[in-house]
């Protein structure tokens, strides 16, 4: 995730709640319905979601969360490492080297059953490729 010019002069508090936001958002189908278990090293973002009078920015953050069933811990750095670690990496922004991430993927790629064989190929293989791209793959 990029912040905007925008976002990069949010408080500290105030971009990891859009952290948290942003990751929801995105596997929002895959999470609705479950229970959703957060680890963050920012301990105030678990009262965050108590408080009453907030930045409405942070009101309607707060709003979207209560769709799911979200249950914040707090952990500290030293006790997820990958994470703190994943944290500090320094960005080359400035690179003309850094790709664009491909968050996009064409209806074909999804949802198809495929193997490395063809003999091994289950047989109902071609029933759910049918159920999805709505026509066979041959």
């Amino acid at each position: 995730m990029t912040l905007d010019s925008a976002q990069a002069n949010y408080t500290t508090t105030e971009k990891e709640l859009l952290a948290i936001v942003f990751a929801l958002d995105k596997f929002r189908s895959y999470l609705l319905g479950s229970r959703v278990v957060v680890f963050t090293d920012h301990a105030a973002l678990k009262y965050l979601l108590k408080k009453a009078d907030s930045k409405p920015r942070l009101i309607r953050w707060m709003l979207w969360l209560q769709e799911f069933d979200l249950d914040i811990h707090d952990r500290s750095g030293a006790q997820n490492l990958v994470a703190d670690h994943l944290s500090r990496i320094e960005r080359a922004e400035d690179s003309a080297d850094v790709l664009p991430i491909q968050d996009n993927f064409p209806d074909e790629n999804l949802l198809t059953v495929s193997s490395v064989s063809p003999s091994t190929t289950p047989w109902f293989a071609n029933i759910v490729n049918y159920l999805v791209l709505l026509f066979f793959l041959l």
